[in-house]
């Protein structure tokens, strides 16, 4: 099968022909905060048949009942528990590249069955501007991040054998008839996350999202939360730090030649809560919003075993091609939404 238009091109990029030698130049990886922590906070779980689950409990029927002498008392019998469930889910990232690729870029496999090895022609320097092998491997372990950590924040509609992410947990609006980790978030009002939408910042010197902010981190917290991070768009954040400048000010000490002035302001923190930019959610047109998490409670759950597993698959007889992957089997817990919010800006 003759080469496609996009990897002679590629190979002609990377072999000699009058381009600067040197490091490939990487132009728009962005920086991966929540994929970052969540990767920290990840815990295992040793298989199963399609779900994992665990018990949760809102509800409570004991009352106390006062009496004198022979009253009559009563009893009950409580019967309130719910099960909390999550699809596990396997997803790959995977390149190929053909044996002759590697030649034209001076670099010869030893191995032929599945590419172990690979060895450099002497005086490839010469031809050679860019390792096409690296280069694919690159390629794969940038998209393999890009794509958990999208698959993280979306819903799983993008793809229904994707694992759903933050966007299926923590909702927009808590309160309608919608099935959330197996449990009905209108019937049970403990099963639901924070929410407050389409805050004004009309007047920043208002304060309205510094005070909204304070009054949520109490009810975070009024169950036994413990939020410390939020992931921010930019706007959500351009709109924060202007409230804090209506009632700031940039020096105080007046301005003069002599004095450099720095009118920026530190990162943003509220009491034991984090605000951190996010670029994934403007990516994902989510620029005005704000989720203030407690990621002791919301997490990814991984198999055993099955964490950023690498393959090298045997090449087919038939074909020089050598082929890499990455999988990755779990899914994507809440175990209290109740301490986790979601927050934007009109």
């Amino acid at each position: 099968m003759p080469f496609t238009a996009q990897e002679l091109n590629n190979i002609a990029t990377a072999a000699l022909d009058f381009h600067l030698k040197g490091a490939v130049h990487k132009q728009s990886i962005q920086d991966k905060p929540y994929l970052r922590h969540l990767k920290s906070k990840q815990k295992t779980f040793p298989g199963g048949k399609e779900k994992i689950t665990k018990r949760a409990k809102g509800d409570y029927t004991t009352t106390l009942q006062g009496f004198e002498h022979d009253d009559l008392v009563t009893y009950a019998n409580p019967a309130n528990l719910k099960q909390a469930e999550y699809v596990w889910k396997e997803v790959h990232a995977g390149i190929q590249v053909t044996m002759t690729e590697l030649k034209k870029d001076g670099i010869s496999v030893v191995d032929s069955m599945n590419g172990a090895n690979t060895v450099e022609h002497s005086k490839r320097e010469m031809t050679a501007l860019a390792n096409l092998l690296e280069d694919k491997l690159d390629d794969m372990s940038e998209g393999y991040s890009r794509g958990m950590n999208e698959m993280y924040w979306r819903d799983g509609t993008q793809d229904a054998k994707q694992s759903p992410g933050t966007r299926s947990i923590i909702l927009d609006d808590p309160t309608t008839a919608t099935i959330v980790g197996g449990i009905d978030q209108q019937a049970n009002t403990w099963w639901r996350n924070r929410a407050s939408l389409a805050l004004s910042t009309a007047t920043p010197s208002d304060l309205v999202i510094i005070n909204t902010l304070t009054t949520e981190r109490r009810q975070l917290r009024r169950y036994g939360g413990r939020p410390t991070v939020a992931y921010c768009g930019s706007e959500w954040l351009d709109a924060m730090e202007a409230e804090v400048r209506a009632k700031g000010s940039f020096t105080d000490k007046g301005f003069s030649r002599e004095q450099r002035i720095d009118v920026g302001i530190s990162d943003i923190d509220l009491k034991d809560i984090g605000f951190i930019y996010d670029p994934t959610l403007d990516d994902l047109g989510l620029t005005k919003y704000c989720f203030v998490l407690d990621t002791r409670t919301l997490h990814p759950m991984v198999m055993e075993g099955e964490d950023d597993k690498t393959h090298a698959p045997a090449r087919p007889e038939d074909k020089y091609v050598l082929y890499r992957a990455t999988t990755w089997t779990g899914g994507f817990v809440c175990w209290q939404r109740n301490a986790n919010g979601v927050y934007s800006i009109a």
